[in-house]
C-alpha cells in the first residue's frame, strides 16, 4: 500500500529543492527510498511510499529533510537531518513580535547581529545550525543544544542585551564540555530522543528574507560597544 503525504514550501525554495538537473530531489529519494512528487509553480510537493521502503519513518524523514530546505538550510545540511540524533526546530517569530514588519526586521537584525556575529556566536558555542528566512528562525542540532539556542533567541525577543545573551551562551557552552567529557569518562546514557511533529504549518510564511535594519542594529551595537563582552570560545 502506497501511503502519500503533502507539504508546501515557499516557491522561491522549489529550485533548491530540485538542484541541478534534480540532483537534491534525487538524493532525497535514494536516502527515504521515498518518491517525491514536486510542484513548481505552487510549491506543493507529495512524499509517497515505494516498494524499496523500509522504514516506517521514511515518509517523515523525507518531510523533515524539504522542510528545513523550505526554511532556508543549504541542502547539505538539511540532508543531515537523517542523522536520528538532529532535529529541526523552527520559531515563528510573529509569535513574538505581531505583525508589525518594522518589528520582524528589527529582531531578525539582532538575532543576527552585527556583520552576522550574534548568530555565529551561537552557532559556535552551541553546535546549532541557524537559518534566518522570511518570518521564521530555524535550527538544526542536538535535541538539549536546540533547547538552548532557542532559550537565547527567546531572550533576545524580549530585549535581552547582547552581553547578557553572551554569557547565557556561554555558560551553555560549559554546560555542554562538562556533560561530553562525562560522557567519555562514564559512557552515553541510554536514552531516546524523539522527533518533533509540530512542524506543518508553513503555508503562511512563503515571503524571501529580508535584510534586517542595519540603522537601528548599529545604534544598538554603538550603546553596548564600551560594555559587550565577547565571550572566548574553548
Amino acid at each position: 500500500m502506497v501511503n502519500t503525504e503533502y507539504l508546501k514550501i515557499p516557491k522561491d525554495r522549489v529550485g533548491v529543492t530540485i538542484g541541478k538537473n534534480g540532483k537534491i530531489k534525487h538524493q532525497l529519494e535514494i536516502i527515504t527510498k521515498t518518491e517525491l512528487k514536486i510542484d513548481s509553480e505552487t510549491g506543493n510537493i507529495a512524499i509517497s511510499s515505494t516498494e524499496e521502503t523500509d522504514d516506517p519513518l521514511a515518509i517523515w524523514k523525507a518531510r523533515y529533510m524539504i522542510k528545513a530546505i523550505g526554511r532556508g538550510f543549504n541542502p547539505d545540511l538539511a540532508l543531515k537531518l537523517q542523522d536520528d540524533d538532529l532535529i529541526l526546530e523552527i520559531i515563528n517569530l510573529q509569535d513574538y513580535v505581531g505583525k508589525s514588519k518594522k518589528a520582524l526586521v528589527r529582531q531578525k537584525g539582532r538575532i543576527i547581529g552585527k556583520n552576522g556575529r550574534t548568530r555565529q556566536i551561537m552557532h559556535d558555542m552551541l553546535d546549532v545550525e541557524i537559518s534566518i528566512y522570511g518570518k521564521t528562525v530555524s535550527l538544526i542540532g542536538k535535541i538539549e543544544n536546540i533547547q538552548m539556542a532557542r532559550e537565547a533567541i527567546e531572550m533576545i525577543l524580549e530585549g535581552s542585551r547582547q552581553k547578557t545573551v553572551y554569557a547565557y551562551l556561554e555558560k551553555m557552552h560549559d554546560k555542554l564540555k562538562r556533560k561530553e567529557f562525562d560522557e567519555m569518562v562514564n559512557g552515553v546514557p541510554d536514552e531516546r530522543e524523539f522527533l518533533r511533529e509540530d512542524l506543518d504549518t508553513d503555508e503562511d510564511f512563503t515571503d524571501a528574507e529580508e535584510d534586517y535594519n542595519q540603522a537601528a542594529l548599529d545604534q544598538e551595537e554603538n550603546e553596548e560597544v564600551d560594555d559587550e563582552e565577547v565571550p572566548e570560545i574553548i
